[in-house]
């Protein structure tokens, strides 16, 4: 008779064993019309799973993350199963869930089409209308085998061949299409309401690109029909913020194929990133970081001793010299480090902060490559913090603050924290372990941050702390870190004297705040939807006159501004003020001045905000104080 415990701590007794379906049902009808599956004892299940002991159960319904999960990946099986209906030729291979829904990889003699996309979505929702049950049924694996080479699915046999012999596998039936899957799904199609595909893309098998190339089909599903309506609204406005459709229109940058994965800033562009370097440069400087700078390439014996020729080879970029190999660096922290080792260091140095603009390039794949987003050359904010154990919790704190003020700075406020604490494998003692751990923990709660833990996703050297953006879309962006390193000053040999007198290896924290200048400044783009905010405005003032007979005052009154630190353009062509307005207003400036007659006899200005806001006509001091507050609060 086994005893189910609910989630509210109630209990149910049943004669023998039961599925999860029955007791949903033994709840109530709309429960168990609602349940899509089952936790037993903490694991995920079909609502089919019989429980045969006493178990604590709680249902799962649409309305839960693990149920939204359970849809996803049954809708990647209904994508599959609607493709070998069209298409019987196709091959599947495999369909995870991922961010906001899934996709499928298969194996086709031709490219799928947009209109073979529709015909895919239609054929979807007809077979989920057909309400079928999902049915899973276990086989040893070499029977697995021999069953899909018999349906001439030469992947998915592939897949189940690289189990274990000894192991069985589960395979799930909706009508005509089984496949082989985990688990658990929903109970039957009917349950699948609310999706949509989105585009095919290339995948090579496998993740190699010495295999075939296979058709990627994305898509994605919801709950309920609201909550589809709401993602596909706000991927029509994330398409409108694209950074790399504002960086053409705006002028800012391009990618060009002789270079692949580096970016050709323009001058509007160069001007943003300048912005953002110097006022990152101004950060360092209050806040106690002496600014460095170390070479681009370093020797292969060094790359050696700190791991990476061994573990990041195949992402570095290697030269050669006089016999001699370098790599281009991936990263700045063993540069610090020599920098530190330079001269005797004591206690008393301690924390010694190092901040450096370094350039990084790293061999990205090209598929992985996506505007100024991710890319093979890029420079990091890059900073390390040379210090004692004792001083982890304290320099946290006060990194963790400095990275609150510099996001709200940039127009972000809604910020996440994560510590990801140890992996299985990992090098250090426990105690070590325990006293970063906590430290860290400390230094954000000490801050004020509420956080999550993420159980073993630290560094094999140490644990981290993840700050990750939310922006204007609801769109998660982790740019700032910090990460505890014992291992790195150990493999290169830095010391510094302590009180005792003996040498000790300093605690090497590893921290950036916007990361990659390349990626945060195309977070920036898409979070302002190009309207950057006037002090990271690469033009924030156009003058503009409306006859001839202004051009003289419009270029004394850019003057002007320009004298005060402004950057302003003048626009005296010969053309309709109406057209001249609507052109500068194209490209999202923050301010557009007209001046005429009655403007110049004046001295005074016509002032239009961004957003086709009239501000009238105001004296050229009072304008230029009206700029200087923008600018100086940020706004």
């Amino acid at each position: 008779m086994p005893n189910i415990t609910l989630p509210d701590g109630s209990s149910r007794q049943f004669p023998g064993p039961v599925t999860v379906a029955e007791v949903a049902a033994s709840i109530g009808t709309g429960l168990a019309k609602a349940a899509l599956g089952g936790k037993v004892n903490g694991r995920l299940v079909d609502t089919s799973f019989l429980i045969a002991e006493d178990a604590s159960l709680a249902i799962v319904t649409a309305k839960d993350a693990d149920g939204l999960e359970m849809i996803r990946h049954s809708t990647a099986h209904l994508l599959a199963y609607a493709v070998k209906e069209l298409f019987p030729d196709a091959q599947v291979t495999i369909g995870p869930v991922i961010e906001h829904g899934f996709y499928y990889d298969f194996s086709y003699k031709r490219p799928f089409t947009p209109e073979d996309l529709a015909a895919i979505e239609k054929k979807m929702i007809e077979l989920a209308n057909k309400d079928e049950t999902v049915v899973r049924r276990v086989l040893p694996r070499d029977e697995a085998v021999a069953y899909f080479k018999g349906l001439g699915e030469h992947y998915k046999s592939e897949i189940i061949a690289s189990i274990p012999s000894s192991e069985d596998v589960s395979l799930y039936r909706e009508g005509a299409f089984e496949d082989l899957c985990r688990g658990p799904h929903v109970p039957s199609t009917g349950k699948l309401k609310h999706f949509k595909l989105m585009k095919v893309a290339g995948a090579y098998w496998r993740g190699d690109h010495r295999n075939e190339m296979l058709q990627r089909i994305y898509g994605t599903a919801w709950a309920s029909k609201d909550e589809l309506q709401q993602y596909l609204i706000m991927l029509e406005e994330a398409e409108k913020r694209d950074h790399r459709k504002l960086g053409r229109e705006l002028d800012l940058f391009h990618l060009d194929e002789h270079s692949p994965g580096t970016v050709f800033w323009h001058p509007k562009g160069w001007t943003v990133w300048q912005a953002v370097e110097q006022y990152m440069r101004a950060v360092y400087r209050d806040n106690g970081y002496q600014e460095v700078k170390g070479p681009q390439i370093l020797d292969k014996a060094l790359w050696e001793k700190t791991g990476h020729w061994d573990k990041y080879r195949e992402n570095m970029f290697v030269t050669e010299s006089e016999k001699r190999d370098y790599a281009l660096k991936p990263m700045n922290c063993p540069g610090h480090i020599i920098i530190f080792k330079q001269g005797i260091k004591s206690y008393r140095d301690l924390p010694l902060r190092y901040g450096e603009f370094g350039q990084c390039h790293r061999n990205e794949p090209s598929g992985g490559l996506h505007g100024i987003m991710r890319v093979r050359a890029f420079t990091q904010d890059d900073g390390h913090i040379f210090c004692t154990e004792d001083q982890i919790q304290s320099e946290v704190k006060a990194f963790t603050t400095l990275l609150q003020q510099v996001y709200k700075d940039f127009g972000f406020t809604n910020i996440l924290y994560k510590l990801s604490t140890r992996p299985e494998k990992r090098i250090g003692t426990e105690e070590s372990w325990d006293k970063a751990e906590a430290a860290l923990a400390e230094g954000l709660r000490a801050s004020g941050c509420a956080f999550e833990y993420l159980p073993g996703e630290g560094a094999f050297y140490g644990p981290k702390i993840e700050y990750t953006l939310k922006d204007a879309l609801g769109r998660e962006w982790q740019c700032g870190t910090i990460q505890v390193d014992p291992n790195l000053p150990e493999r290169l040999g830095a010391e510094f004297v302590g009180e005792d007198g003996s040498r000790h290896r300093p605690i090497m924290l590893h921290r950036a705040i916007v990361g990659s200048l390349e990626r945060f400044i195309g977070i920036l783009i898409e979070q302002h939807a190009g309207a950057l905010p006037v002090w990271l405005a690469p033009v924030q003032v156009a003058v503009l006159n409306i006859t001839d007979a202004q051009a003289d005052y419009a270029q004394e009154v850019a003057k002007s501004l320009q004298k005060q630190g402004l950057r302003v353009e003048t626009d005296l062509r010969n053309e309709k003020i109406t057209y001249k307005i609507r052109e500068h207003a194209l490209q999202k400036l923050p301010y557009i001045l007209v001046v005429g007659d009655k403007e110049k006899g004046a001295g005074a200005v016509a002032v239009r905000a961004r957003g086709n806001k009239d501000l009238g006509v105001m004296s050229l001091e009072s304008f230029s104080q009206l700029v200087a507050t923008d600018v100086s609060s940020k706004v």
